[in-house]
């Protein structure tokens, strides 16, 4: 074989391993479930955005193993990371995964569902929730994402109801463990709730906290939401898996990182507000120190600075 017909045909077979790699989907990160309490576990997300190579593994979802059924909290976000969250509970337990309860419908959280359904799971949420289901935020949000984190949303993704919508406290015992579902919205969105475990002293608690990181406040309604982890707080939970971010043995404190933070916002933006300073000068002007090392807060603080000065100027 002459020397050019050789490197030609070396040439072909990168090609064709470069257009088959191009062709085939990016793999989803690590999935590694943590077990907190006896009956509890839960899979972390990534500290980061929304993207392509991440699959949107950026939030966090729980489950509870009882004797009778798994109760999932929040379903990650796409279908390809509720099927293989379904099948790394498989490895820990032949039960099937009876029940999900949804912290809040944010897309990072919701667009594993219609996975857990056709495993036939019964999806319980906040009724607020209905008004985010219907609303052109939700369709638009969904719509840009099938660009935005394809192939992982894709048109077959779709957004799915609760089959229980509840409207206030709800106490949920599967297999003898009780959990309780406890309404703390309108905060980080309307709708929010939390999972308290008494007997295990396990606090789910969704995107009120988020841990070791920047908060997404977006369109929040932060004094609600400060009060939110107060009464949070009251549970004395001694785990607490939040959101966003790994979980902690030592609840009080992350919470209360959590809502100094919405608190300092609310602080500065609220006196810039009523001095009618513009918001610009006010944003340079103030003091962000205690959090500009936290992961996100070039992505996030500005937005959440915005957002609370208009929220300040309307209180």
């Amino acid at each position: 074989m002459s020397f050019r017909r050789a490197r030609r045909l070396l040439l072909a077979a990168a090609l064709g391993t470069a257009l088959q790699s191009l062709a085939q989907p990016p793999s989803l990160p690590p999935m590694a479930p943590q077990q907190v309490s006896p009956s509890a576990w839960y899979v972390q997300g990534q500290s980061a955005l929304g993207s392509p190579a991440n699959g949107n593994f950026i939030s966090n979802a729980g489950f509870v193993v009882t004797p009778a059924g798994v109760v999932v909290i929040d379903a990650l976000g796409s279908p390809a990371l509720a099927e293989r969250l379904l099948a790394e509970i498989r490895r820990i337990t032949p039960q099937p995964v009876t029940h999900i309860i949804l912290t809040h419908y944010h897309a990072d959280h919701i667009y594993g569902l219609q996975a857990f359904k056709a495993a036939g799971a019964r999806v319980l949420a906040h009724q607020r929730g209905r008004e985010y289901l219907q609303s052109d935020t939700a369709r638009l949000r969904l719509q840009a994402s099938r660009t935005e984190l394809a192939p992982w949303i894709d048109e077959k993704t779709q957004m799915v109801a609760a089959d229980e919508w509840l409207d206030g406290p709800r106490e949920l015992v599967v297999g003898g463990v009780r959990l309780r579902i406890l309404p703390v919205g309108p905060s980080h969105t309307a709708e929010d709730v939390v999972v308290h475990l008494p007997q295990e002293q396990v606090l789910f608690a969704g995107d009120i906290v988020f841990r070791g990181r920047i908060p997404f406040v977006g369109q929040a309604d932060s004094r609600r939401w400060i009060a939110a982890l107060d009464e949070a707080l009251k549970l004395e939970a001694q785990v607490l898996v939040p959101g966003h971010g790994p979980h902690s043995s030592q609840p009080r404190q992350d919470m209360e990182l959590t809502r100094d933070y919405l608190l300092h916002l609310r602080k500065v933006m609220g006196e810039a507000a009523r001095n009618l300073e513009p918001w610009e000068d006010a944003y340079k002007a103030a003091d962000w120190s205690r959090f500009e090392k936290l992961p996100l807060f070039q992505a996030a603080n500005r937005m959440n600075a915005y957002n609370t000065y208009l929220l300040m100027e309307q209180e």
